[in-house]
């Protein structure tokens, strides 16, 4: 297994929080979700029939190459969504959550909005990837309609949106931590020796990865390490990464930085070590799902490091109650993207509570509540305490770094 250096955890998140964070005015204390429900069959009788129903759609891919990050979001959500009826709904209101696939394309995400319309939907969960976010924050703003996604980290996604708002850190947020950990904190390469020379593979037709290694290489000037190798792959040339790979051992990179999404990660993974090339592997979020790859030996990722803003370790009660729960009911451990959901959906109750908004509104008038809202409120969930919005859509927190360890995650 690769070494690295430890460091205490408030050592940590004061580095990633350097320059990443503004504070919030004016907030109130929100209050997350407190225990996984064990009998949603008890959620038709602790609603009320006559307060009506919030519909809460969602957008993601549960098909494809990424449907683990649409399946993992739906299924965090709908815990969520259990528990808050079990506890008597919002106000009395019955929730209802309709999760539709996208397959990763942004035509089919918008084909999904205007089925959830058609259903009904008055708030939009979604959507779980970055490109086809971009493509429903259009029509989402043109409706007015109140939109939370839960793992869409560009900043594209929010631009000029003003409906829109995120529960991950943006890709900028992303890449200077990334860069902060590496040149503050300290990686150790496989000689023992604290990484000096890191490449960087990222796919140019992304705009999540994009994001990430713009803000990466920006960030890096400052840092106590050299950049000796950059290369790009697209949509079109995601299969074969011996060029890339060869030119990052050629440079004497010790660490290869992947600003990417995991099925990718495990074919560089995979081929690195046929051409005998062990570097230390560093990512974000987008790798978190790595070790459910299909045919993918997991081993290769032992001492893969990624920044995400949540552990399944963690020892506090909500961590606990929630991973207990999600792998009662889907036999796995939750990943990143179920606990962002599955946070989502209380923030939206949250939102919904502050704003005294009601089932009957119409979709503007109910965006117009909880975008007042939102900016209110401080929340205290899985992927983070205390977390706060701006009137951008942008939230406020920090990312926490974590290491696989015999084929499971460690904190940092």
């Amino acid at each position: 297994m690769k070494k690295l250096r430890k460091a205490l955890c408030l050592t940590l998140a004061a580095v990633l929080m350097t320059g990443t964070l503004t504070a919030c005015g004016n907030t109130d204390s929100g209050t997350g979700g407190n225990s996984a429900a064990s009998d949603t069959d008890s959620t038709e009788s602790s609603v009320s029939s006559d307060a009506g129903v919030f519909k809460i759609g969602g957008i993601g891919p549960l098909t494809g190459g990424a449907a683990s990050y649409g399946i993992s979001v739906k299924n965090g959500a709908q815990i969520a969504v259990d528990e808050i009826n079990a506890a008597g709904g919002i106000g009395g209101a019955r929730v209802e959550f309709n999760m539709q696939d996208d397959e990763l394309d942004a035509e089919k995400a918008v084909n999904a909005y205007n089925a959830l319309k058609d259903w009904g939907m008055n708030i939009l969960m979604g959507t779980v990837t970055s490109g086809c976010g971009v493509a429903v924050a259009a029509l989402s703003s043109e409706d007015n309609m109140f939109q939370l996604t839960p793992s869409g980290s560009s900043v594209d996604v929010i631009k000029d949106n003003t409906n829109v708002f995120q529960v991950c850190f943006t890709d900028p947020n992303q890449g200077i931590g990334s860069a902060d950990y590496i040149g503050q904190i300290g990686v150790a390469a496989n000689d023992g020796d604290m990484v000096s020379r890191v490449a960087i593979i990222y796919d140019s037709s992304d705009v999540y990865s994009t994001g990430i290694y713009e803000k990466f290489v920006e960030a890096s000037s400052s840092q106590p390490y050299e950049i000796v190798s950059v290369e790009a792959f697209t949509e079109s040339s995601k299969t074969d990464f011996s060029v890339q790979l060869q030119k990052a051992k050629d440079s004497g990179a010790q660490l290869v930085f992947l600003p990417i999404y995991y099925q990718e990660a495990s074919l560089i993974l995979s081929q690195a070590v046929s051409m005998d090339y062990n570097p230390v592997f560093f990512g974000c979020d987008g790798l978190d799902g790595i070790l459910g790859v299909e045919d993918f030996d997991t081993s290769l990722a032992e001492g893969l490091i990624l920044l995400t803003p949540f552990a399944a370790d963690a020892e506090d009660a909500l961590t606990k109650a929630f991973v207990a729960e999600y792998q009662k009911r889907f036999n796995e451990i939750p990943n990143q993207f179920a606990a962002d959901a599955y946070d989502a959906i209380y923030i939206i109750k949250d939102a919904i509570e502050r704003s005294g908004a009601t089932p009957d509104m119409s979709i503007s008038a109910m965006g117009d509540a909880l975008i007042g809202a939102i900016t209110q409120i401080s929340y205290n969930g899985l992927t983070g305490n205390d977390m706060t919005w701006e009137v951008t859509g942008e939230v406020n927190k920090a990312p926490k770094a974590m290491i696989i360890v015999n084929g499971v995650y460690q904190g940092l």
